[in-house]
């Protein structure tokens, strides 16, 4: 991950959005959050989280080298 910048933007993705860039299903993130394979959701709220999106992204790309 890099580090963040004075101009950087983070951005936040609900589960519906890392489900539709991952093509895993809800159980299947989870599953992996368990296992220590997926990164962590962050708490963005009294019950919601969201996963920052240069984490899902870099995951992606980890995978990506493993082809």
């Amino acid at each position: 991950m890099k580090p963040h910048t004075a101009c950087s933007k983070i951005v936040f993705l609900r589960l519906p959005e890392v489900m539709r860039r991952t093509g895993k299903s809800r159980s299947a993130i989870y599953l992996d959050i368990s296992q220590g394979v997926f990164p962590k959701p962050h708490p963005i709220g009294c019950r919601a989280v969201a996963w920052n999106e240069e984490d899902v992204t870099a995951w992606q790309l980890k995978q990506m080298q493993k082809a």
